[in-house]
């Protein structure tokens, strides 16, 4: 089958990097990732399932492994040679394996990689209460290590045209689903994780730093689980700011403006260089779907004193001043993948794929993609990705179907 390798060749790597840096996505054509002649992964245990993508997105993690711009704390998480990919849509191949139930069924893909996928028992704490995203366990078991499907040699990746799953991380895609609509999810469950990982209360005001997929698929979130006062969103390109409105900011202005657009939003004084520098009050929750240096020491700069900082976009090795952290008792709070869910209005907990499946479908989320393309196009795809804003587009994914769909 075909498939997009990615090996630990160092040189390579290294050599992504120098070009990555300069020009995202082009790190695809000197790196080590691969469109290769391989087969199909083993079954690692009775029970599993084979999965034939159909679409299989791209989202920023993978354009920072493709770019070696990802950060040495993965080296122990992942396995190689692993092909890349965990936002999938996917068919279940009718095999003698596959259960009854789900052969020839289209489902989506929830690819971290769990206790119960790895074959142990007992269920890590997090694990036995469903937090996936919080799993103690993701370097051992029966798989070798990966963080996640897409990371780990024993799975395959949605690059490729079959991959193999354990039946608990699949969902049936609802009759009448495009297959953008089923890509969206995972990336969807991301941002829903981030925003009630914010701890969003009535009357708070809320600056999102980021109009990609994760930040309008927070945005989307905010609007409907929580009752902020005010949501403010930094976006740099006009179809950003048109969909965070659309998807329920209620404020949206270039990044050069976002910290007067909060100074005045709270009321706040500032002090220091810039404009307008640090502010004395701000907002009570910031969520950075950017994840670099500059974008968690902007974060710093406009949360109020005891706010809550949530970083959504994946960070890499960062340098910073977190003096402000410790004298205004800032909380810093990563949030990854996705687990489950308290909502209010809501008795018990929920998955957060299963939120995931309600946003997309009623704020419309599979209009976000933007264009597929077939694997032997990686190059442009990598390179459209990641010039995503520029070129008027959100998230780019490979069909793994036919021909490329679109392109802006």
């Amino acid at each position: 089958m075909k498939a997009l390798v990615f090996d630990r060749k160092v040189a390579r790597f290294v050599a992504a990097n120098a070009v990555g840096s300069l020009l995202p996505g082009r790190g695809a054509k000197v790196g080590p990732l691969e469109l290769d002649d391989v087969d199909p992964p083993a079954l690692p245990a009775e029970g599993w399932v084979r999965l034939a993508p159909r679409l299989a997105g791209i989202c920023g993690s993978d354009l920072a492994t493709v770019d070696g711009a990802s950060s040495r704390y993965f080296e122990h998480i992942v396995s190689f040679p692993f092909v890349l990919g965990h936002e999938v849509v996917a068919d279940v191949v009718e095999t003698d394996e596959a259960p009854a139930d789900l052969a020839g069924t289209r489902v989506v893909l929830e690819p971290v990689l769990g206790c119960m996928t790895r074959g142990i028992d007992p269920l890590c704490p997090a694990c036995a209460r469903g937090d996936l995203g919080g799993c103690e366990r993701i370097a051992f078991g029966t798989l070798e290590p990966g963080l996640q499907t897409g990371f780990c040699c024993d799975t395959g990746g949605g690059w490729a045209q079959e991959l193999v799953a354990h039946p608990s991380q699949l969902h049936v895609v609802p009759e009448g689903w495009s297959d953008e609509a089923a890509v969206m999810v995972e990336p969807t469950a991301c941002g829903i994780h981030a925003a009630l990982a914010a701890g969003v209360q009535e009357g708070h005001r809320v600056a999102v730093l980021g109009a990609g997929t994760i930040g309008l698929t927070v945005v989307a979130a905010l609007a409907r689980w929580t009752q902020p006062e005010t949501v403010i969103v930094a976006a740099r390109y006009a179809h950003q700011k048109t969909l965070a409105r659309e998807l329920g900011a209620d404020q949206v202005v270039d990044p050069g403006q976002w910290k007067r657009a909060i100074r005045l939003a709270t009321g706040s004084l500032a002090w220091g260089d810039g404009e307008p520098g640090q502010l004395t009050g701000g907002a009570d929750v910031v969520i950075d779907c950017v994840g670099s240096s500059a974008s968690i020491a902007e974060a710093l700069a406009v949360v109020k004193p005891k706010g809550r900082i949530v970083v959504a976009g994946m960070p890499a090795d960062v340098s910073l001043d977190l003096t402000g952290l410790w004298h205004r008792e800032v909380q810093l709070v990563g949030a990854y993948a996705y687990g489950i869910e308290q909502v209010s209005g809501r008795d018990e907990p929920v998955r957060t794929f299963e939120l995931a499946f309600e946003l997309v479908e009623v704020a419309d989320l599979g209009r976000l993609v933007t264009a597929a393309y077939p694997l032997v196009s990686y190059p442009d795809a990598l390179t459209h990705a990641a010039e995503a804003g520029p070129r008027g587009a959100v998230k780019i994914a490979f069909d793994l179907h036919a021909k490329k769909r679109s392109a802006r």
